[in-house]
C-alpha cells in the first residue's frame, strides 16, 4: 500500500510538472521497508533521533523506531551486547570497546557543551581557572565571583555521560569534581535542575539551551553554533551513532538518513552542526 501511494504521488507530480520536495527523495529508501529499530544511549542525541524517527514513521507506518537515553557508556554497552540496534555516544568509543564489541562509529554532528546558570544569576563569564575552582570546591560562594552572597550549587553528570567526559577533559582539564556536586541523569534533567535553582551551575549540550537557562562565556567566548563551528569555543565534541559490525537493512538506511539533506536540516534545527 505504501509503495502504491509513493508511486501515485510521483506520477501525479510528474503529470502536473510539480517538483518533489527533498523530503521525498531522502525518505524514499524507506518506502517498501518494514520492521523495528531500537536506539538508546547519549541524551544529547535524543532530539535529533526522535525527529528523524517521527518523519520516517510518518512516511511509512510499517516501520517502528524507539528512542531511549541512558548515557554514552550505556549506549555503547547496549549496542555492543546486541540489546539495541544503534547505541549513541557523545564520545568516540574507546579502542578496547571497539575491539571487544566490533563497533562501527558514525559521527554525524559536532556539539558544544555550554556552562549554564539560572537566568536570575548575574554571572555571565568565567575563566578556566574560576570554573576549575568552582567544580573542585575551592570557590563555594557566588560572592567570590562578583555575584550574590549565596552558596554555589554544583550540578554534574554521572561517569557514563559523554557530556561529562568532554566537560571534564576540555573545561576542567581533568581536574577534581567536588563530592558536594549533585548528579543528574541527562541533558534535560540538568536543564530542569538549573532552571529551578537560582544558585546553580551546570553544563548542557548547546542544542538544549533555551530561555529557561543562561549560557556563560568561557574564557571570553560565549557558546553558540557559530563559535562551536569556527572552533573559537573549545568545549566541544562529536556526536556518534554506533552499530555492532557494519549496519545493514533499516539500520543502515536510518544512519544514511542522518547524513542526507533533510537529516542535516534536522541536526541544524536541533542546535548541532552537521558533519559534511
Amino acid at each position: 500500500m505504501n509503495s502504491l501511494k509513493t508511486f501515485l504521488c510521483l506520477f501525479a507530480c510528474l503529470i502536473m510538472g510539480v517538483s518533489l520536495p527533498a523530503q521525498a527523495d531522502d525518505l524514499s529508501p524507506f518506502a517498501q521497508e518494514k520492521g523495528t529499530i531500537k536506539i538508546a544511549g547519549g541524551t544529547a542525541h535524543i532530539p535529533v533521533m526522535k525527529e528523524a524517527a517521527k518523519k520516517i514513521m510518518q512516511f511509512n507506518p510499517a516501520i517502528q523506531i524507539t528512542v531511549a537515553g541512558g548515557g554514552s557508556g550505556a549506549g555503547i554497552k547496549l549496542v555492543g551486547e546486541g540489546l539495541v540496534d544503534i547505541g549513541n555516544s557523545g564520545r568516540k568509543a574507546k579502542d578496547e570497546e571497539v575491539a571487544s564489541y566490533g563497533l562501527k562509529m558514525f559521527k554525524w554532528a559536532i556539539d558544544g557543551v555550554a556552562i549554564i546558570v539560572n537566568p536570575e544569576n548575574s554571572i555571565r563569564e568565567l575563566s578556566k581557572v574560576q570554573l576549575m575552582d568552582i567544580y573542585s570546591g575551592k570557590i563555594t560562594n557566588w560572592h567570590e565571583l562578583g555575584g550574590r552572597d549565596k552558596r554555589i550549587n554544583l550540578y554534574t553528570r554521572d561517569a557514563a555521560s559523554g557530556t561529562r567526559a568532554v566537560f571534564w577533559k576540555k573545561a576542567l582539564q581533568k581536574g577534581d569534581i567536588s563530592q558536594a556536586a549533585h548528579f543528574v541523569v541527562s541533558n534535560g534533567a540538568m536543564k530542569s535542575a538549573v532552571s529551578q535553582d537560582p544558585y546553580a551551575i551546570g553544563y548542557v549540550s548547546v542544542g538544549h539551551i533555551d530561555a529557561t537557562i543562561t549560557q556563560v562565556a568561557f574564557n571570553g567566548i560565549t557558546p553558540s553554533l557559530k563559535t562551536v563551528s569556527n572552533g573559537e569555543y573549545k568545549i566541544a565534541r562529536g556526536l556518534y551513532s554506533n552499530t555492532k559490525g557494519e549496519p545493514s537493512g533499516l539500520v543502515k538506511k536510518f544512519i544514511e538518513y542522518l547524513f542526507s539533506a533533510e537529516g542535516k536540516q534536522i541536526i541544524s534545527q536541533k542546535g548541532f552542526i552537521p558533519v559534511q
